[in-house]
């Protein structure tokens, strides 16, 4: 495509969608113009305040929706109320699931987030008319069940240093700004929810986060600011 007629394919998308970090991710990314500016019309952003529900377990929800900014955390909630953090959600990932109206997960921000909303029905009707948009979302469907796969290897078979070393690993590599080699966040997590997330107490989490902190592995500004310097360093230790 030369530059006149990329400029001319860009001036059709929808100004809000222009600048979005989803415009070209699973459900965007397949999309026509004219699907885009129909999406723009019927869908909303909103901002989540750290904490709160976006889908709750067993819910029949009406709509689907990508991360804009922040971390979404999904969980499962067991009968006598006891929660276990099974994933987490990083812009642009999409939120919900095609084809299946209730849903086995709760979905909660874990930081002030910013989600785009639409329409469950619109979407639907969408994936039926788009052959790449049901290969986007299967393709998705294969990844997160790959990282499911992957995260039973770590929370099994890796040592305590290997499974915190992975959490932060996981988040660095979603953080924004980064460079080639480092990066900087906030934990999306407490210490308690990272326990649970990797079947450690909270006192193991603390003493491998300490060791990491030692060996300069990652720097720790507060409780939660933590700077990566060397990636491939933090990469090593989650082999």
């Amino acid at each position: 495509m030369d530059v006149a007629s990329s400029e001319v394919f860009e001036a059709a998308i929808p100004l809000a969608c222009r600048s979005c970090q989803a415009r070209h991710g699973v459900v965007c990314g397949a999309l026509s113009n004219s699907q885009l500016k129909e999406l723009n019309r019927h869908s909303l952003r909103r901002k989540v305040e750290a904490g709160s529900e976006i889908i709750a377990q067993g819910s029949e929800s009406s709509f689907y929706s990508n991360i804009m900014r922040g971390v979404v955390k999904l969980c499962k909630v067991m009968p006598d109320g006891r929660q276990q953090i099974v994933g987490l959600q990083f812009a642009p990932d999409f939120v919900g699931r095609p084809f299946v109206r209730e849903s086995t997960l709760s979905a909660e921000a874990a930081t002030d987030a910013e989600i785009c909303v639409f329409p469950r029905n619109l979407l639907d009707r969408m994936i039926a008319e788009t052959p790449e948009l049901q290969r986007n979302l299967h393709d998705q469907a294969l990844r997160e069940l790959d990282a499911a796969r992957e995260w039973m290897l770590t929370l099994g078979r890796r040592t305590a240093e290997e499974k915190v070393a992975s959490l932060l690993y996981l988040i660095a590599t979603h953080a924004e700004p980064q460079t080639a080699t480092s990066t900087a966040f906030d934990l999306p997590l407490s210490r308690a929810e990272i326990a649970d997330f990797l079947g450690l107490t909270i006192e193991t989490v603390s003493r491998q986060m300490t060791k990491l902190r030692r060996s300069g592995v990652i720097h720790i500004g507060n409780s939660r600011h933590i700077v990566v310097p060397d990636m491939d360093a933090l990469e090593k230790i989650t082999a």
